[in-house]
């Protein structure tokens, strides 16, 4: 992943014009080892480098931290390119996250060959984050799960303990 900075006078306040480079791998990769593996041996070979990581990740430069069965931690450090147009990171990229690990956390319970996808995600956030914040965690934790369904929790913290977000989140179980 490459940021570039170059002046240009019709850019910006500050006369700056930034750019952003990143890359992935094929998602397709990924996607059909999930079908194969257990979910905790999935994302464990994903946070380890074995397996690629989806492109949404590299996209908005997140990070897979932790992952234990039934708790998953995604880590993010803001930049401006997660802004909203009043100079914050857009809700989108805390709901993001919060999806992200709410939903990964109940990938880790699953058996081989058995998916997921969210029915619902429902946000409160509590606190604004900027580049100033530093990194931020979320952590999902499985709270249930049935035959069907699955009911997770998210948190989105600051690393010195400020709770900036929460989520519920409940999945529909895949079987296959």
């Amino acid at each position: 992943m490459t940021d570039t900075v170059v002046a240009r006078p019709d850019s910006g306040q500050d006369g700056l014009l930034r750019t952003r480079t990143f890359s992935w791998e094929d998602p397709l990769t990924g996607a059909t080892a999930a079908t194969e593996m257990t979910g905790l041996d999935y994302l464990r070979a994903m946070q380890a480098g074995n397996l690629p990581a989806p492109p949404l990740l590299h996209m908005l430069d997140m990070r897979l931290e932790s992952v234990e069965s039934g708790v998953v931690v995604f880590g993010m450090t803001p930049s401006e390119f997660h802004y909203n147009p009043i100079g914050s990171v857009h809700g989108g990229v805390y709901s993001t996250l919060l999806d992200s690990a709410a939903g990964c956390a109940v990938h880790s319970l699953l058996p081989a060959g058995t998916g997921y996808t969210s029915q619902d995600l429902s946000v409160r956030f509590l606190g604004a984050i900027r580049v100033d914040t530093g990194p931020v965690r979320c952590t999902g934790t499985v709270r249930h799960l049935g035959r069907r369904t699955a009911l997770a929790e998210a948190t989105l913290e600051t690393t010195a303990g400020k709770l900036l977000a929460t989520a519920t989140s409940n999945c529909l179980i895949l079987r296959r």
